[in-house]
């Protein structure tokens, strides 16, 4: 099996650091890190700025079909740029629309498709509480998701979770502009802003997390003798 991706910036391949202008603070979204945590092959689409409209109209979508072979999994995450065009790529308009066309056409190959809700920006109040930055996006694919018993991995709630555990100081370190503080060193006035861009530590952790989700997708682990079999009583 293959897992292929689909989706914007937050998931895309590395930049290697051409961003920052430091090849330790890589910018790179989570489909960057996938491979190494699951057992499988892993295609990396995705591309920054993308919307749902643009990856079909770009070709990049038909090209990633065209990959596809019988038993593959298609991870589609998008909403980012998405809602930037509210007219065209309305959440229950363009946007569930075009989704629902990537649902059937995985389908159609073949393929397992899985959405994933988009991940949060680390937009912070004054008092430290974290916004929510998508709007009905997140709740479009959840509806989806069930509307065509599509799974759905809640991308959305893990990275709100993740940075509200991890607090203000240290969350900072999952982005470009807060490693580069940590190693002492000066980022671009646009960079030092950016909390919606990971760095290898924040990619690392949501596609951690991915990887955990698609394992209890393909209940990969359900027959395994559990390791705390032996305290269980007759």
């Amino acid at each position: 099996m293959t897992i292929h991706l689909a989706g914007d910036s937050t998931v895309a391949p590395t930049d290697e650091g051409r961003t920052s202008g430091h090849p330790e603070i890589p910018l790179l979204g989570w489909g960057d890190e996938l491979a190494a945590l699951v057992p499988h092959d892993v295609r990396n689409h995705a591309i920054g700025g993308a919307t749902t409209k643009s990856f079909r109209d770009e070709g990049r979508w038909d090209r990633l079909v065209a990959e596809l072979g019988p038993g593959d999994t298609v991870v589609i995450q998008f909403g980012h740029n998405d809602q930037k065009d509210p007219d065209e790529l309305a959440a229950e308009g363009g946007y569930r629309r075009r989704l629902t066309e990537f649902v059937t056409e995985a389908r159609a190959a073949g393929a397992r498709p899985v959405l994933a809700t988009s991940v949060e920006r680390r937009l912070l109040d004054d008092d430290g509480s974290l916004r929510w930055s998508h709007g009905p996006y997140p709740a479009t694919v959840r509806a989806l998701g069930k509307d065509l018993d599509v799974p759905v991995i809640e991308l959305t709630t893990f990275t709100r979770w993740l940075y509200t555990w991890l607090g203000a100081e240290r969350s900072a370190a999952l982005f470009c502009h807060g490693a580069a503080a940590d190693l002492g060193l000066e980022v671009d006035a646009a960079l030092a802003r950016d909390n919606t861009h990971y760095t290898t530590a924040g990619a690392r952790a949501v596609a951690g997390y991915v990887a955990e989700a698609l394992g209890a997708i393909d209940g990969s682990r359900d027959s395994a003798e559990p390791l705390g079999a032996w305290l269980v009583q007759p």
